[in-house]
């Protein structure tokens, strides 16, 4: 059940990223963010309370700290990055260290590593090394791209760490109050740039793609908690890790980007680690 709750985080994420970002280019990340998360926060909430309730604790509430500052950080980095470069090479580059920061936890809190464990990593990191791979001149990534996309792969990692190591029993009580304290200092956030801008650069403002990105976001993180909860945590960060195979297939069925013959071998070697993640 662990792996199939991350393979539908995994979905759930690949779409947000989309939505989240073709909302940055209009008013940019921040802005985005600030609607974005109060939706989650409302949805998680209502997932916590009426679907999946569950106990808070101490450590939950020093973890859903630690992921909010995490979360918070990651988000704003890879909205800019998907913002300023191409969303079927920045989405896998994010993915890299989303994915490593949490199997390196997994391997130092014991959890075996077997044969398919072994070569479904494999295939995940080729997956998202094959679907980055783009020749075209006006697709190639930035330096500015780069170096967002690294931070939020990062950022990422620790997050996904954090969360899926929440106490059994505990719902997604995690996930729910780090998006509030997120919202929190977003409000703030919003205020400053209200005061200081006007509202100017918020118009056209694209709701439905902030509120679409924050309840697919919210879903992810609520299902990935409940993933890590119930499986091992590097097998679960792994199969969460395949959201950019989403993003890319989203980008060319409805944006219209060109998927090349490799990338398509990408998403092929995608669905492989799955299956051997799963069995």
């Amino acid at each position: 059940m662990g792996a199939l709750l991350a393979l539908v985080s995994s979905v759930a994420w690949g779409a947000a990223d989309v939505a989240g970002g073709l909302g940055a280019r209009r008013v940019g990340s921040v802005r985005v963010i600030a609607v974005n998360y109060p939706a989650g926060a409302i949805i998680l909430t209502l997932f916590a309370v009426f679907i999946v309730p569950g106990a808070i604790d101490r450590d939950v509430i020093l973890l859903s700290i630690v992921t909010a500052i995490f979360g918070t950080l990651g988000m704003i980095l890879i909205y800019a990055a998907l913002a300023v470069g191409p969303m079927g090479i920045v989405s896998p580059l994010t993915a890299i260290g989303g994915a490593a920061i949490p199997v390196i936890a997994g391997v130092v809190r014991g959890e075996p590593l077997t044969l398919l464990f072994a070569l479904g990593a494999l295939l995940a990191l080729g997956a998202v090394v094959l679907v980055s791979r783009e020749t075209r001149p006006h697709a190639r990534i930035t330096r500015r791209a780069l170096l967002l996309s690294a931070g939020a792969g990062l950022a990422i990692g620790f997050f996904l760490t954090a969360l899926g190591i929440a106490p059994e029993g505990s719902g997604v009580w995690a996930a729910t109050l780090s998006r509030w304290w997120s919202t929190l200092g977003m409000i703030i956030v919003t205020i400053v740039l209200i005061s200081r801008s006007g509202l100017g650069k918020w118009r056209p403002y694209p709701w439905l793609f902030a509120i679409g990105a924050g309840a697919l976001d919210a879903l992810a993180n609520g299902l990935f908690q409940l993933a890590g909860q119930d499986g091992e945590l590097a097998v679960v960060a792994v199969i969460g890790s395949l959201y950019p195979a989403t993003t890319l297939l989203i980008a060319h069925f409805l944006l219209k980007e060109r998927m090349s013959g490799v990338q398509w071998a990408g998403v092929a070697l995608a669905l492989g680690a799955v299956v051997a993640l799963t069995v």
